[in-house]
């Protein structure tokens, strides 16, 4: 056996790369394939590497998350991509005007920056509810569990046989592993109306996760009790 590893290349390509090879792996896994995820994602990426296509061959999507004033240029603050952290304002304002970039239009709480809808104006038709809370979560909403929201699945808080709906207001991302944890006994979830998803271990210890704001939160207008216009 020996191993090969990219020792330097852009964020954006390396991480779009791992999505493609990790999300064909896991197709084959669901295909009934016997290898484990890193058997395959292995043998994928090799055969790419030597000329295949894959299980696919489309496109991969990444998130890049960029303050509107970073994208024109009014200020340095970084952006953050999807499964990666936080990138340079420079780099990000690279990766968003590529050739082959789609942009989106994300309306946030003016005061807490919580996602509140996607702008429907983009390239491509919406994916709908799930793109949704994806975006909104980022990641898996366990806490301290960091896989990308893309590779997670969609979960209901409530599970559907037990009254359940199929919304925004109760559905979350949890890895494959968090997925399962959820489904053993003991183990309580609860979402708040402010999207703070509060977890109970079977031993009574409770935990909380709130999706990150995509900007800070803004401050009231000293005169008003109306939020600032923008």
């Amino acid at each position: 056996m020996a191993s090969i590893e990219v020792e330097d290349g852009p964020v954006e390509k390396v991480t779009a790369a791992y999505r493609r090879i990790d999300r064909e792996a896991r197709a084959l896994r669901k295909g009934g394939e016997t290898r484990t995820l890193d058997q395959l994602r292995a043998d994928i990426a090799l055969d790419l590497l030597l000329g295949g296509q894959g299980s696919g061959g489309e496109r991969t999507e990444v998130f890049l998350y960029m303050d509107l004033f970073t994208y024109l240029g009014l200020n340095d603050d970084p952006a953050e991509l999807a499964g990666h952290g936080h990138i340079p304002a420079g780099l990000a304002r690279h990766i968003a005007t590529g050739p082959d970039t789609v942009l989106r239009r994300i309306i946030t709480d003016p005061l807490s920056g919580q996602v509140l809808d996607l702008g429907r104006d983009r390239y491509r038709p919406t994916a709908g509810l799930g793109e949704f809370v994806r975006v909104r979560d980022r990641e898996c909403r366990r806490p301290g569990c960091h896989r990308p929201a893309q590779a997670c699945d969609l979960d209901h808080v409530v599970p559907w046989q037990f009254g359940g709906h199929t919304n925004a207001d109760e559905l979350i991302d949890l890895c494959r592993r968090d997925h399962r944890l959820k489904d053993e006994p003991g183990w309580v979830y609860r979402l708040a109306a402010d999207g703070t998803l509060t977890i109970t271990t079977p031993t009574g210890h409770s935990y909380d996760s709130t999706p990150p704001p995509l900007h800070e939160p803004r401050p009231q207008s000293p005169l008003t009790d109306e939020p600032p216009p923008f």
